[in-house]
């Protein structure tokens, strides 16, 4: 897999969040969940366009390509697996979804493994901001 930037990556996470909230999802959208202008998200989707990782339709609707959703889904795997450690570890819920969303672009692999393992074998799914980590 090619390495992208964070940026990007964030992108593709919101657009991944945004499709599942709403079953849609515009430029707009994203520009208004991630606080960013419109035009700089315009020049973010073109590039991801370019790069296969997004399509856009007639109507504007953005679509990851499934080298897209496979870097959203891992980076958003990330961030709530960390969100969910960080809030049992008694940080608030606002400051462990910030601290993770930092967190998950930098981590090697190995580190992330053991990571997910712990929180695997530590946290109550049913536990308030747990997800049941598969």
């Amino acid at each position: 897999m090619m390495h992208i930037y964070e940026s990007a990556e964030d992108y593709l996470e919101a657009i991944l969040m945004l499709q599942e909230k709403n079953g849609h999802v515009r430029s707009i959208d994203v520009a208004n969940m991630l606080n960013f202008s419109k035009p700089s998200v315009s020049i973010a989707m073109k590039k991801l366009r370019e790069n296969g990782y997004v399509e856009t339709d007639a109507n504007g609707l953005l679509t990851l390509t499934p080298e897209g959703l496979e870097i959203a889904a891992r980076v958003y795997e990330r961030h709530r697996v960390l969100s969910d450690l960080l809030m049992a570890l008694g940080v608030s819920a606002e400051t462990a979804r910030a601290d993770a969303c930092r967190i998950e672009h930098d981590l090697s692999d190995e580190t992330w493994e053991k990571i997910k393992q712990h929180a695997q074998d530590h946290l109550d799914s049913s536990a308030p901001g747990a997800h049941g980590i598969p």
